[in-house]
């Protein structure tokens, strides 16, 4: 039996993507897969009973059949926050092995989902570290890329997790620092002990949300072409400037939301008549009837919001970066992008399974 941790240097940084992608592949090839979440941050109430919400959908996925207290033995609720400030929680660890032998028993493999970084959950001697020691895991840790890796981080992991760390994922590494992380930064890793299990470039889809969604974080409300409330939203544009200089940029960019004020018809009409996925006016204004007739006729919705157009912007910029998957769309591409870009055969050979 082998057990996997997935973890990370910090949180939203693809771990229930490679779980998933892990998970479907280990059962592909024949192998029994248990799964749980030691800690988790998402509480969430389903027919009276308590749910960590990632986890919830991770063993859907994974067509798993853990009691919602095994699959996740510690929830960070507020009143468990509150309890582990005043010293009252007692030694968590041992709901948590507790947990794990019961999931791992009869499986080839478990695997056990991370929250937040590798030292989320510190405050309650529950972090990452802690459990892939004392559970005797081997540890895969994802660094997102974000404007740089974070291999500082991954060096003190090694020195924290010995043998015990198996390899890393380089994820969502942006098209021009693609060359730079597989010539450079990998390299340097591994000669520090490190292995690059592998670098999953930025996929758009990865990071996209519906429309129907989009409203419903925002705040606002769709108030035109609902049944087209589907559409996928990858990026985001700010109409703010002239309109000759909003024509450039749009051009470039697919798929992208418009965000303006409710009274930029000569912008509401470029971005209707270049096929957005949606606008979304700020500042509560609405559109003319012009706009909206256009809207129905060209099946692009409209999201009129309250807030003005930076903090729909600074919104949108955390949303995309943060949006859970869930949409079988991109479970499926999150699979893909894993078959494409690890190395399996590595992971099986660390893993002490065999092929």
């Amino acid at each position: 039996m082998a057990g996997l941790y997935v973890g990370a240097t910090a949180g939203y940084s693809g771990k229930n993507m490679v779980v998933m992608g892990l998970g479907l592949r280990f059962q592909k090839e024949g192998y029994s897969v248990g799964y749980l979440k030691p800690v988790g941050a998402m509480p969430r109430e389903i027919d009276g009973r308590l749910w960590d919400d990632d986890a919830y959908h991770v063993q859907r996925i994974l067509r798993t059949s853990e009691e919602p207290e095994t699959l996740t033995p510690v929830i960070a609720s507020h009143d468990f926050q509150v309890k582990a400030f005043r010293n009252q929680t007692g030694d968590v660890m041992g709901l948590i092995r507790d947990s794990y032998e019961k999931v791992s028993a009869g499986k080839d493999i478990t695997i056990v989902g991370g929250s937040g970084g590798m030292h989320t959950g510190k405050y309650c001697n529950a972090d990452g570290v802690r459990v892939v020691r004392e559970l005797g895991l081997t540890a895969v840790v994802i660094d997102r890329y974000s404007k740089e890796l974070n291999y500082d981080y991954l060096l003190v992991l090694k020195e924290q997790l010995g043998d015990h760390l198996g390899g890393v994922i380089l994820n969502d590494v942006a098209q021009n620092f693609l060359d730079e992380t597989q010539t450079l930064i990998a390299p340097f890793l591994r000669d520090r002990g490190i292995r690059v299990l592998g670098v999953i470039p930025k996929d758009p889809l990865m990071g996209a949300i519906k429309v129907s969604d989009l409203a419903e974080r925002l705040g606002g409300k769709v108030i035109s072409a609902h049944h087209k409330a589907d559409r996928i939203v990858e990026s985001f544009l700010i109409g703010t400037m002239q309109v000759e200089n909003f024509m450039t940029h749009f051009r470039r960019q697919k798929n992208s939301a418009i965000i303006v004020g409710g009274d930029r018809s000569d912008v509401h009409l470029v971005a209707l008549e270049g096929d957005s996925p949606c606008l979304v006016l700020t500042g509560n204004l609405y559109p003319n009837d012009i706009i909206l007739t256009r809207s129905e006729v060209l099946e692009i919705p409209i999201i009129v919001v309250r807030e003005d157009t930076y903090t729909v912007a600074k919104k949108m910029e955390t949303l995309l970066m943060r949006h859970k998957l869930r949409d079988e769309i991109k479970i499926r591409q999150g699979a893909q992008l894993i078959n494409a870009n690890l190395d399996f055969a590595v992971l099986l050979d660390i893993l002490g399974l065999k092929r």
